[in-house]
């Protein structure tokens, strides 16, 4: 399978709206509305302990947004060249991964909640978990 020429900076951080209301505040996702894919799995990390990171991986095809559904929590993109930073912090932010690129998060504060919604269902083939590869594969 070849890696797409993705770039960190075809990444971005999109406000998918919130509704406020005395109640408390909603934020919807709803395929062919505001989100670039449709979603076919979701999943969240929760009570990562303290200094520890979680992702290290890219895809060959699968696309994310992620969330900060609670807490925050900063993800690092490389493109194999650049390396980006994003702190998500907000329920209502989703950053668009698109499929190409290494992904690590870090920083977890105490009670962070990361949602994640994919693309794809679950398929181990379409992960790259050695960096060097993934250098390799950019190339």
């Amino acid at each position: 399978m070849k890696l797409k020429a993705s770039t960190v900076y075809d990444c971005s951080v999109i406000d998918v709206s919130k509704v406020n209301n005395d109640a408390g505040n909603i934020t919807v996702v709803e395929n062919g509305h505001n989100i670039p894919f449709e979603v076919k799995r979701i999943y969240y990390l929760y009570d990562v302990p303290s200094g520890e990171a979680r992702g290290g991986h890219a895809h060959y095809e699968l696309e994310q947004f992620i969330i900060a559904a609670s807490g925050s929590f900063d993800v690092i993109l490389d493109d194999g060249v650049n390396k980006k930073r994003v702190s998500l912090n907000r329920p209502n932010l989703a950053l668009h991964i698109v499929p190409g690129l290494w992904r690590e998060l870090d920083n977890f504060s105490s009670g962070s909640i990361c949602m994640v919604l994919a693309s794809h269902k679950y398929e181990e083939s379409d992960y790259i978990r050695d960096h060097n590869e993934f250098i390799k594969l950019k190339k």
